[in-house]
């Protein structure tokens, strides 16, 4: 479809018709995307960030109760995106699934303002004393924040996707800016979060609540008005089945009847369609490899199925099959983000936050730390460190995308591991000084904790931006919205572990140790340090089980055909 400048790889407009490459997609148009995003997770950390201090100060929750609440919310915003993955690649597409999710995504965020700015939804205080929140009021509040995770389950999995879906893969200049895309769209989300755990978190501590969550409120709306003029530009990739899943589960189900065959030695055995039919109807073959080999039986011209699949359809449910071990060793280091929302938060809660006479830093700010560390690497990692290591490699990237991953699980560990440290210091200074009351403040600056927020900050450009681009890569090109849901289930999931690991650290370590948890409310009286040690020595473990997996992992090759041309898209 390149004959009249056309784009090539079967983009449409949005009434479904071909699109002129010069005048929409690239940059110009995934420009509009990516303002979105900063505003967007303005408005999610915006929340997120300060999340556990309005539970713990406004609704009178406890230190574990307010930790597990957030991780579990948190986890909510993250997991609810595979529904909407799954309604976008099989029913609405990536821009009408998140069209509709914006509008309860606004509504949420509307919901949640009201409910910390109106005084009959917030408690009673009379001379100094708070009732705790009723049932109603509590009842409203996490309504409004279960409403916009539901609003997230359509947003989340089809902008970033849709952002990608504007860069051609067959023009070799829009394929180059392809690489790039996912280092600047996160660059652009960490420029919303640095305002959120910044300027927001100061708003929120010091001049309320409601017009804390206010201004993300009205930016988010601003923020979808410019998207539906930037509408003429997009490009939008076409539906190409309205079961794209089931393919998979045939081909489970197929290897499964043939499991008494032996698995064929010869290519020839194997069932696949001619190059034409994949030319004619603009699809891409995936060649076949030698890993999952039990699978290869779905494909027995002479088995028990009546209709083998293909070695292409074989060869995507295998793709699947290794993203889900990869999504398997990354859940251990997804756990530690949560942490910077709130056991760091609780441990910085107990330091001295004095930076002047006058000035007093609310601490959820120091996460901006990490963010503003993301912000200088982004940029550092795309145009310096990538075309170095690019000379040296020869690979497109620099290096791969699970070394990529790899790098920022061994930089988190580094930073758990100061975090310990800088605990066992505070602790020292406790026992030294006898500060045992729960509202003793160690004469220990918070500023200690900065080396902790900044590794996490490095670690999450390679980690973070690495995950979201390898399930997008890696993912069957009709099913990418649900591949990036992996990136998304695997934050999800991490929060719901998070939140699991202290539930059960904190009752553990109530029965061994009288009744003291190494959490409890009182961090004077805990072990905190004993829980960055767990964390350390889990994240070590699941390092090797990564490596392992990393190692034995064979990466996407596509054959992209179109008309005469043919392409083995291996490096895509």
């Amino acid at each position: 479809m390149d004959a009249k400048g056309y784009t090539q790889d079967g983009t449409v407009d949005i009434r479904g018709g071909p699109v002129l490459a010069s005048k929409t997609g690239k940059w110009r148009a995934a420009a509009t995307l990516v303002g979105y995003e900063a505003c967007e997770r303005m408005a999610y950390y915006g929340i997120a960030s300060n999340l556990v201090v309005y539970l713990t100060t406004e609704l009178h929750e406890g230190t574990v109760p307010s930790v597990t609440n957030v991780n579990n919310w948190a986890g909510s915003v993250w997991m609810t995106p595979i529904l909407g993955a799954y309604i976008a690649d099989t029913y609405l597409g990536r821009f009408w699934t998140f069209s509709a999710a914006s509008i309860v995504y606004v509504m949420g965020m509307s919901l949640l303002t009201m409910a910390v700015s109106l005084k009959s939804f917030k408690p009673n205080c009379r001379n100094g004393i708070c009732n705790k929140a009723t049932p109603s009021q509590i009842a409203f509040f996490y309504s409004a924040l279960y409403t916009i995770a539901i609003g997230t389950g359509g947003t989340k999995p089809n902008i970033s996707t849709f952002g990608a879906d504007q860069f051609d893969d067959f023009n070799p200049e829009e394929r180059q800016s392809k690489t790039s895309f996912f280092n600047w769209w996160l660059f652009s989300a960490y420029f919303g979060t640095l305002f959120a755990n910044s300027g927001l978190v100061y708003i929120q501590d010091n001049l309320g609540w409601g017009l804390g969550y206010g201004i993300p409120t009205i930016s988010l709306v601003v923020a979808l008005i410019v998207f539906y003029i930037g509408t003429p530009r997009y490009r939008h990739k076409p539906k190409t089945s309205k079961t794209a899943e089931r393919y998979a589960f045939k081909v489970i189900a197929s290897a499964f009847s043939n499991r008494r065959v032996k698995v064929p030695s010869e290519l020839s055995e194997l069932h696949e369609l001619g190059r034409q039919y994949y030319v004619s109807n603009e699809k891409r073959q995936v060649p076949h490899t030698n890993h999952f080999r039990f699978l290869d039986k779905a494909a027995l011209k002479d088995g028990r199925s009546a209709t083998p699949c293909t070695v292409t359809q074989v060869e995507k449910t295998k793709l699947i099959f290794g993203m889900i071990i990869i999504f398997i060793v990354i859940l251990i280091p997804s756990t530690f983000w949560s942490d910077v929302s709130t056991i760091f938060v609780k441990q910085g809660s107990r330091m001295d936050r004095r930076l002047t006479s006058r000035f007093e830093l609310p601490t959820a700010s120091l996460s901006s730390v990490s963010t503003f560390c993301m912000i200088i690497c982004v940029p550092f990692y795309d145009r310096l460190f990538v075309p170095y290591l690019r000379s040296k490699t020869g690979h497109p990237r620099g290096i791969t995308l699970l070394q990529r991953i790899g790098i920022g699980c061994v930089i988190q560990i580094i930073a758990i591991a100061i975090a310990f440290i800088v605990e066992l210091r505070r602790m020292h200074m406790v026992k030294v000084l006898n500060l045992r009351g729960s509202s003793d403040i160690v004469p220990m600056s918070v500023l200690w904790q900065l080396p902790q927020y900044a590794l996490l900050g490095v670690a999450d450009v390679f980690m973070d931006i690495g995950m979201l681009e390898f399930f997008y890569d890696q993912a069957p090109v009709d099913m990418q919205s649900i591949g990036t849901t992996f990136y998304t289930t695997a934050n999800g999931a991490g929060f719901f572990l998070n939140s699991l690991l202290v539930t059960l650290v904190d009752r553990v370590s109530r029965k061994l140790n009288g009744g003291k948890s190494w959490i409890g409310n009182n961090l004077n009286e805990s072990h905190l340090d004993y829980f960055y040690c767990f964390l350390m020595t889990i994240a070590t473990i699941n390092l090797g089980a990564f490596v392992w997996a990393s190692k034995n992992y064979v990466y996407k090759r596509e054959i992209i055909a179109v008309e005469d041309k043919v392409t083995d898209a291996e490096d895509i």
